[in-house]
């Protein structure tokens, strides 16, 4: 059996109103793509688009998007990503952008991309505090965001495969 590689885009999704993000779905996310690949790629565009793309994850609080799509396909998939402008759900248009942060082979490397990202984030956050209750708000969620549960599970990942190893 054959395995199919994947390729993994996280996207940030940029709006006004960051409320309208708990109105957008999975699936307007999927067709908004489709329609931008089928604009920028024509015909072609769009049949490769029907082969094994998939909106993986959504989170409407902080708009994080993971598109999942063959690894022959994601530059075909990233460059129509410039040509979104708004995003139709419910009867309604959201406009809109989606920045591509990471590109990544698993969704464990965009998961670890997106701490470091968030973590930047925080940071530059820390210097536009006003007061001291802000930047401590800060400081808390910089230190609650750090690698050090990642590193343990790599750890014991590591530990499980030595183990392996030594039986063979």
């Amino acid at each position: 059996m054959v395995r199919f590689k994947s390729r993994y885009l996280l996207c940030e999704v940029c709006v006004s109103e960051r409320s309208s993000l708990q109105l957008l779905g999975e699936k307007a996310f999927y067709k908004t793509v489709r329609e931008a690949v089928n604009r920028a790629h024509g015909d072609y565009g769009s049949a490769q688009f029907n082969i094994g793309v998939l909106v993986k994850y959504l989170n409407a609080q902080t708009g994080v998007i993971f598109i999942r799509c063959r690894k022959w396909q994601y530059r075909l998939i990233w460059s129509a990503l410039a040509f979104i402008t708004c995003i139709e759900s419910r009867g309604q248009s959201f406009p809109c952008f989606l920045n591509c942060l990471h590109v990544g082979g698993t969704i464990r490397t965009c998961q670890k991309f997106l701490v470091k990202y968030n973590r930047q984030q925080l940071n530059r956050m820390l210097l536009d505090c006003k007061n001291d209750a802000e930047k401590q708000d800060v400081r808390r969620a910089i230190l609650s965001c750090s690698l050090h549960a990642v590193r343990e599970e790599e750890a014991y990942e590591d530990w499980s495969d030595d183990d392996d190893d030594e039986e063979i």
